[in-house]
């Protein structure tokens, strides 16, 4: 049985080295999803077969349907996973700071957005709470939405947080900043203060540190490195991507409620002269 082990297949492998499945993770593993699944991740994946690997383990991890693991194919998941410009290892324990990084892509990628091409950050947001749930899923398992906009009392002053996340994975609450414009070090200034906010009034006595997310049109990487060497909170910066936009004229040219109610009323109008004022 073992010398006739399936192999992960030539779609998935160079041809001088074919790794086995058994190779990387347990052999049931790849049985343990649908063929359908399969099939799509080894038509995804020519050539790499760790990209193979990582799709088989996100979909078990996940429970993903095939209609998501497609998507997630669509949205280059595997090259994007962990790599946002943290702090992490600088400031939470190891085993901490792993699974933090890994929780983070760079970029995050919101081409389920529908916005015109000159959206504002208020635009934004109110398109990210708009579609939470799929928000939620491209920021990955584990994350419990809290709410957006949370208050915060600071001294005699309130303050706002953009959106607030709980990982149960981690532990800990993770205060999200939608940034419209290129990152900026003072960004950092802003979100630490709402972490320690955070953890002076939301966070329980089993909670892990909170965690702070920037994510931004773009950033300079050695700029975002050297400011957050500066902070001792835990801190990500990532990117973000928006592929797809509703331009702004045809956004403009969309009827009003009153438009349509006018026009229905007009038609329904007509439709009582046309048969003598009878229903």
């Amino acid at each position: 049985m073992s010398e006739n082990r399936p192999q992960v297949g030539d779609d998935c492998a160079t041809d001088q080295n074919h790794p086995q499945v058994g190779d990387d993770f347990e052999y049931k593993y790849v049985f343990s999803i649908p063929w359908g699944h399969n099939k799509a991740i080894l038509d995804k994946c020519k050539g790499n077969p760790q990209k193979a690997i990582f799709y088989v383990k996100k979909t078990l991890e996940n429970n993903w349907s095939r209609a998501v693991l497609l998507n997630f194919l669509d949205t280059d998941l595997f090259e994007r996973q962990g790599k946002a410009v943290s702090n992490f290892s600088l400031t939470l324990p190891e085993d901490q700071s792993d699974l933090a990084q890994a929780i983070t892509k760079d970029p995050y990628n919101f081409d389920f957005l529908t916005i015109r091409e000159r959206f504002d950050e208020k635009e934004l947001k109110d398109a990210l709470m708009d579609n939470i749930g799929k928000f939620l899923l491209e920021l990955g398992n584990g994350f419990a939405f809290v709410g957006r906009e949370v208050r915060l009392q600071i001294g005699d002053t309130e303050e706002y947080v953009d959106m607030l996340f709980y990982n149960i994975k981690l532990h800990c609450y993770v205060v999200v900043e939608v940034k419209v414009e290129e990152f900026k070090p003072r960004d950092m200034g802003q979100l630490g203060t709402y972490m320690v906010t955070v953890n002076h009034h939301l966070k329980g006595e089993n909670d892990g540190p909170t965690l702070g997310l920037i994510i931004c049109k773009s950033k300079d990487n050695v700029k975002a490195q050297y400011a957050l060497e500066a902070s001792s909170q835990p801190m990500g910066i990532s990117a973000y991507d928006i592929n797809t936009f509703l331009p702004e004229d045809y956004k403009s040219s969309l009827p009003s409620i009153e438009e349509i109610e006018a026009e229905l009323s007009d038609t329904t109008g007509s439709s009582s002269d046309d048969n003598g004022g009878q229903p």
